[in-house]
């Protein structure tokens, strides 16, 4: 499943998709590997693993849906403790397409999916 953001050039899907020109750069943001998928499979042109959600939030987490509202809030706090690997992720998506892969198999309930809603408040917020 791809998501885009309509205010950029921005999409995010799982690494394990098969990679396809349209992606732009591809930019993983997990903290681990994903397991079982070649670096040359994956075709990640940039790895933010600083980006991800911190080990303890991303293991309390457990992708448990009912905790999401909740996971949300405090991988926010978390990213707002750290503008500069943010600014980090602004600088690489803003030069043209790009793609932020992971590896959860929940395609709704992921830090990708709050990276996205992030940068596209971001940057609805610098118009």
């Amino acid at each position: 499943m791809l998501v885009h953001s309509k205010a950029m050039k921005l999409r995010i899907k799982r690494v394990y998709e098969r990679p396809v020109a349209s992606d732009g750069v591809r930019i993983l943001v997990d903290r681990l590997w994903p397991r079982g998928l070649s670096k040359a499979n994956a075709r990640v042109d940039i790895w933010l693993k600083e980006v991800a959600p911190s080990d303890a939030l991303r293991k309390w987490f457990g992708h448990d849906p009912r905790k999401w509202a909740q996971f949300r809030k405090r991988y926010r706090a978390e990213l707002s403790g750290h503008p500069e690997q943010v600014a980090l992720l602004k600088s690489h998506v803003g030069k043209g397409s790009a793609t932020l892969v992971y590896g959860a198999k929940d395609e709704l309930h992921n830090n990708a999916v709050v990276l996205l809603e992030l940068l596209d408040q971001s940057t609805k917020g610098d118009a």
